[in-house]
Order: structure tokens, then C-alpha cells, then sequence
């Protein structure tokens, strides 16, 4: 019986006893059989939750690049290992075979050898879904170089916030990049985030959108021409277990972001195994997952879990809606795709489009369908169900973090009987428990609470970017002994889980976390605002949306309520981005506190749900008055 590919029902059961019976020796196993090492390890894991510290396959050496590429090389080289699909229909999809993606990724870390950057240097990414991006990932870690992927939806300000956390030594951009019928100036926009980075001695620069660009004397440099020249061999830095792989940042619930560390070999070992799994990968499949490499899902689903089993994975540069909303279904029939993973949100989109833009494809290659960024709802489900599945393909409605670095809890395809909205069942090596608030483990099924894992799993990210007491402080400290991933769950009578949401200061909109400080933050830049105040609501798109609750310095009722609004967005989208814009702003004479100055954010919640019947004991608030005139002029 395979412990590595999981086939049946009874088989899931089987492994899953024995992964947390004696987890070192099953990933152990898994380690052995399926991957390449230097060196082997002297310990498979050390952990203490209290400190905390984990490590796993220590004293082993390795380069994950030789896992996702080099050993491919004999068995299958010329077997399609990115299919990018760029943005505009009318431009060829290309076909990168493991031998070209070797050549490309060896010349990528010459060029960056050649300008200095050596093993344990950061690089901060800022590109576009182009090939370049997944080079410059698996270039970065061919020579032990950390990768620091910023998305490029992010503004100048928050760049170069993540830029300057880690001390990035070079940036690695393009000139612009298309998003349907748009352009978008990247350079522009690392231009102005690098006014404010003193640490970044050079800019390497692709070609995208052939605009007219600034370039700097001395620090920026075209990208091409030192690729033409470079060398297509480059050995591989020798890796221990625990040295970082990269760094990728997640909103924090207060202003700075976290940025999480990954390490080597376990982030590898899991990416691949849940790949395996989760998807039912067999070798002849072509797998899409619609993600960004800027976000975890990217990481782990576009670049190395997949690489790291020899298959072919699609990278799409376009959106979802361009030349029409039908261009996801075009992609799968076009290339026959088997696995499609995608966010709720881009299914609810596409729900709405009406049946006639899906009718066109034939969607018959499709075996097993994804969900990720957040709890998929019932009505999209169904939708996706019955209209993209066909009742025939599986959904894996994954949950899994930044943090977690691979899927936690997931039905495995074919093997666990699906239910809508429950993730079901924990990945072998995963111990969640369920805690009160008094911090007990609450046992048995048919019960709520919050989502804690109690045995460390090899991917988990290690600590915080320059703030282990940060990362301590935030995972490990509300429930003793245990990581708290922040998010509540229920357990159903045969023990499925369900993700009921957040129980912190993160929204997640559209499946991207946001935390409410730094949004709070900007609008209180606006030179009119006094203080504000963000809540979620659902939307029917979005899964979640913004809305803020804003009070001016003075009474603010001759002001033009239209354009400050509009002017508070602008903040948002320069500070953060316009992936964290309000979708309605009420402006209020007061926010309901208590005593002690606190924004209760539950009273504006309720409000924003229109759930008003039942606020609570608003006694105890130092201004309960000002709740019913919120009330009275919600939106």
C-alpha cells in the first residue's frame, strides 16, 4: 500500500492512523522514496511549540531545484513542464519542456551570480504571469538565494514596505504588464516604491509591454540580453534542510506585514505530496491552477508542488473575464486541462454570466475541480458542481494558509465522499483540534470552535522575517501548545471540518486576507477624517466586502460625501492597492466604543450584515447613543 499516492477510501483511513501514530517515520518514508538528496538527514524532526521551533529532515542537504527539474531530465525531457498561456488570445500558448526550463532557470541564476547575488540574499519579484516570474523563483533557489514574490496588484508603498522588511538586495521587475484590455506600469511603480529602499543595489528589468520606460544608470538593467549570454550551467548550491527557501508576506490584522519564512526540505516534501493527492496527478495530465505566483497557492500549486512531480502545470497571465467570461472554459478545451484549481470568488463571477458563455467548451477532460482562498458557498458549489464538473469531477475545497505552506484539510479526489462547503477530512500529518475559549480541546463531533493544529506538519512556516516573537506571539500563544491558524471551524457528526471564517481583524475578500489596520490607516491619512472603522459583508461575487464606517474631524455636513469617497479609495489603492478598495463607505458621527477606547467592531459588523435585531448589550458602550444613528443611515 502506497503511502505516497492515496487512492481509496479505506487506504486514506490506513495512512492517515499510521501518519499520526508515528509521524517521523512516515515522512520518513515519503522523503526516502520520492525525492533527491545530498545528504541524508541524522534526524527527522525536533519541536517545541513553547519556543517555538521546529525542524524537520535536519542535517540533510539538498536543492529543490534538482527536485523539480534536474531529475526529470532523463525521464522526461521534453515533456511540457510550464504551458504559459499569455494574455491576449490572439498570441501563441508556449510549451517549456523540462530540458528548456533547465537551460532557462541555469542562465537566470548565472545572470544573477554575475551581479552579486549570492546564497541567503534576498530578491523581492514583482512580476507579471509571465515565465520569467517562475524562473526567476526556481533561479533564486538553484543558487540559495531567498525569493521575496510581491504581488504585482500591489501599490509603490506596500513594495516597498516588504522590500525594506527584508533588506532585498536586487529587484527583478518588467516594464508593465497586460490584465485584459489593460496595461499596468509596473516600472513605474518600483521606480517610485525604490525612492524609499535603500537596500536594493540592482533592478533587472523583462520585456512585457515594450513601453517606454525610466531606466536608472547603474542600477537597472535589461533582462534579455544577459540571459542571451549567459552560461546554461549552473550547479546547484548545496542546501541544508532548514535554510530558508524564500519569503512571502501576509497581511497582518495590525499595519506591518508578516513575512513568513519556508525552508527547504519539508516545504518541498509536503508541497509535493499534497500535489499528489489533493489533484490525483497521473503523467500525462495538464494541470491549471488560475492563482498568482504572488500568493502561497502560486508557490506551491504552480511552481514546486507540481515541478516536483514531473508534471505539466499551465501559468495564465490573463484574467478570467478577457475577451469574454468565457475564457476559462476556452483554456480548458484548448489544452484538454484535467486538474482546474480556482478561487471561489472567480466562480461566483462566472456563475453569473449565465450558462451561455460555459455551453461553447467541451469540458470533458476535466477529472478533478479546486477551490482555494477561502470556504466555497453551497449555490456556487452546485454551480461549479454541476455545470463545469459535470457531476463527475470531484471539488477539493482546500483549506490551507500562507502559514501552513501546503493544503491542510482537503477531501482527496475519488477516495473521500465530498459535502458542499466542508473541506472534510485533515491531510495525513495533520492534527487539528477544535478549542474553546478557555482553551480546552473540545472532543467529539457535532462541534465548534477554534481551528488549532497540535502536531507540527513539514511545511509550516518557521517564523516571522526578523520577528520570531511576532510569529510566537501570533500563532503560538493563544492556545498553549498549539498552532492557532486564527480561523474558527465546526466538525460535523462523521467529523468532517468546515471553515466558519476568521475570528481576527483579517478580512478575506475575494480570497486575498486583508488585514483592517492598514486600510484603517490610510483613509485616516485623508486630511478630513477623524477616525474609521472596517468591517466584511458578504457579497455575492467577492465572498466578503469592505465596508467602512468613517467619521470627520468636524461635522462634515457641507462636505461632498461623493468625492470623499472617492478620494479615500485612492488612498487605499496607493497605500495597498485597489484589491483592498471599500465597496461602501457610511459616514457617521461617532463609532461606538467602550470605556477603555475600543472600536467595538462586532456592533458595526451586525450593521453591515443588516442583522440588527440582536446587538447585544450596548449598556456598557461609552456612546451607545451613536449606534442607532448608525443604524438609521446604513447603506
Amino acid at each position: 500500500m502506497s503511502t505516497y499516492h492515496i487512492k481509496h477510501l479505506e487506504e486514506y483511513f490506513h495512512v492517515y492512523r499510521k501518519s499520526v501514530r508515528d509521524a517521523e517515520t512516515f515522512w520518513a518514508e515519503i522523503a526516502e522514496e520520492h525525492f533527491l538528496w545530498r545528504k541524508k538527514w541524522q534526524q527527522v524532526l525536533s519541536w517545541d511549540f513553547t519556543k517555538p521551533e521546529v525542524k524537520w529532515f535536519e542535517g540533510a542537504q539538498l536543492n529543490i531545484t534538482e527536485n523539480c527539474i534536474d531529475r526529470h531530465l532523463t525521464s522526461r525531457p521534453h515533456k511540457t513542464a510550464i504551458l504559459f498561456e499569455p494574455n491576449d488570445p490572439k498570441d501563441d500558448a508556449q510549451h517549456i519542456t523540462y530540458k528548456q526550463l533547465y537551460e532557462r532557470v541555469n542562465k537566470f541564476a548565472n545572470v544573477l551570480k554575475e551581479r552579486g547575488i549570492k546564497k541567503g540574499d534576498r530578491v523581492c519579484i514583482y512580476l507579471p504571469m509571465i515565465p520569467e516570474l517562475a524562473v526567476s523563483v526556481l533561479a533564486c533557489a538553484r543558487i540559495g538565494a531567498i525569493h521575496s514574490v510581491v504581488f504585482a496588484g500591489f501599490s509603490a508603498t506596500a513594495l516597498a514596505t516588504r522590500i525594506n522588511d527584508s533588506s532585498c538586495k536586487m529587484v527583478i521587475t518588467s516594464d508593465g504588464s497586460y490584465r485584459g484590455a489593460k496595461t499596468i506600469d509596473l516600472k513605474g511603480i518600483v521606480d517610485e516604491a525604490l525612492n524609499e529602499c535603500k537596500s536594493v543595489e540592482s533592478v533587472l528589468v523583462a520585456q512585457r509591454i515594450h513601453s517606454d520606460i525610466t531606466m536608472k544608470d547603474g542600477r537597472d538593467t535589461w533582462l534579455q540580453p544577459l540571459l542571451d549570454a549567459a552560461s546554461t550551467i549552473c550547479e546547484p548550491e548545496v542546501m541544508d534542510a532548514e535554510d530558508p527557501l524564500f519569503i512571502l508576506y501576509t497581511s497582518g490584522s495590525t499595519g506591518q506585514p508578516k513575512g513568513m519564512v519556508h525552508t527547504t526540505a519539508g516545504y518541498m516534501v509536503y508541497a509535493a505530496y499534497t500535489f499528489k493527492n489533493v489533484f490525483q496527478y497521473q503523467e500525462d495530465d495538464v494541470y491549471w491552477c488560475t492563482a498568482d505566483i504572488g500568493w502561497i497557492t502560486g508557490h506551491s500549486y504552480i511552481v514546486y508542488g507540481p515541478l516536483a512531480n514531473g508534471a505539466t502545470t499551465v501559468m495564465f497571465e490573463g484574467v478570467p473575464s478577457y475577451p469574454d467570461f468565457g475564457r476559462f472554459w476556452q483554456l480548458v478545451a484548448k489544452h484538454k486541462v484535467n486538474q482546474f484549481y480556482t478561487a471561489p470568488t472567480a466562480i461566483r463571477a462566472l456563475a453569473k454570466q449565465g450558462l451561455e458563455v460555459v455551453e461553447p467548451y467541451d469540458l470533458s477532460s476535466l477529472k478533478v475541480l479546486g477551490t482555494v482562498g477561502e470556504p466555497i458557498n453551497e449555490e456556487a458549489w452546485h454551480w461549479y458542481n454541476d455545470n463545469i464538473g459535470k457531476k463527475k469531477s470531484p471539488i477539493v475545497d482546500t483549506w490551507w494558509q500562507t502559514e501552513t505552506g501546503g493544503i491542510m484539510i482537503s477531501p482527496i479526489p475519488f477516495s473521500t465522499p465530498t459535502k458542499p462547503t466542508y473541506a472534510t477530512l485533515p491531510m495525513p500529518g495533520i492534527q487539528p483540534a477544535l478549542m474553546n475559549e478557555n482553551g480546552q480541546e473540545i472532543k467529539g463531533n457535532q462541534v465548534e470552535g477554534r481551528l488549532c493544529i497540535k502536531f507540527p506538519w513539514p511545511s509550516m512556516a518557521r517564523t516571522i522575517w526578523g520577528n520570531h516573537q511576532r510569529y510566537k506571539d501570533t500563532y503560538f500563544s493563544a492556545f498553549e501548545n498549539k498552532y492557532f491558524t486564527g480561523d474558527g471551524a465546526l466538525r460535523d457528526e462523521v467529523g468532517y471540518y468546515r471553515i466558519t471564517g476568521r475570528v481576527d481583524d483579517v478580512i478575506i475578500v475575494s480570497g486575498h486576507n486583508l488585514g483592517t489596520a492598514p486600510i484603517e490607516d490610510a483613509i485616516n491619512e485623508h486630511p478630513a477624517v477623524a477616525e474609521s472603522a472596517i468591517v466584511g459583508f458578504p457579497h455575492d461575487i467577492k465572498g466578503n466586502a469592505l465596508y467602512g464606517y468613517v467619521t470627520f474631524k468636524d461635522t462634515g455636513e457641507s462636505r461632498d460625501h461623493t468625492n470623499v469617497r472617492t478620494e479615500i479609495n485612492q488612498l487605499i489603492t496607493e497605500r495597498i492597492g485597489p484589491i483592498a478598495k471599500l465597496d461602501k463607505i457610511q459616514f457617521t458621527k461617532g463609532l461606538p466604543k467602550t470605556r477603555s477606547g475600543k472600536i467595538m467592531r462586532r456592533i458595526l459588523r451586525k450593521i453591515a450584515h443588516k442583522d440588527t435585531s440582536n446587538l447585544g448589550d450596548t449598556s456598557t458602550l461609552l456612546n451607545p447613543e451613536v449606534v442607532q444613528s448608525i443604524i438609521d443611515n446604513a447603506l
